[in-house]
């Protein structure tokens, strides 16, 4: 006996790369796919939207942090600031960037510093230390 439709186990199980393959997954769950399919053909271009949207909005996989980036970051995290000298935001900025593939710059204020770039860091930092302390 063969399994019901192995197609559909198979897409719930990988990891969405963007806002097409969410569209996707809600499209197949509530059965609006049969229907383009039904009134459109198999070709409906499903396929091709779920492409253009991964392109336009992809979910952002950040890139694993080096020895040296996960070593500053555990100082940084270790001595709370409440404000970021320059060469220090400059430091975190060149990570950040290298981590998220961005583009971000230094700002001159401490706050929107903090409450963005650092946010971000200190998220993926945390994912390296969670393991450690379970």
């Amino acid at each position: 006996m063969q399994s019901k439709n192995t197609k559909s186990t198979e897409t719930q199980k990988t990891k969405a790369t963007g806002i097409g393959d969410t569209v996707e997954a809600v499209f197949e769950a509530t059965g609006i796919s049969k229907v383009a399919k039904f009134v459109l053909g198999e070709d409906c271009g499903c396929s091709d939207r779920r492409e253009v949207l991964n392109k336009m909005f992809p979910y952002q996989k950040p890139n694993c942090l080096t020895e040296d980036e996960y070593k500053y970051l555990t100082d940084y995290f270790s001595n709370r600031v409440s404000k970021v000298s320059g060469k220090k935001q400059e430091e975190l900025v060149a990570i950040y960037n290298r981590v998220f593939n961005d583009k971000a710059q230094t700002t001159g204020c401490s706050s929107c510093f903090l409450n963005n770039i650092h946010k971000k860091l200190e998220r993926v930092y945390k994912e390296y230390e969670e393991p450690n302390t379970k």
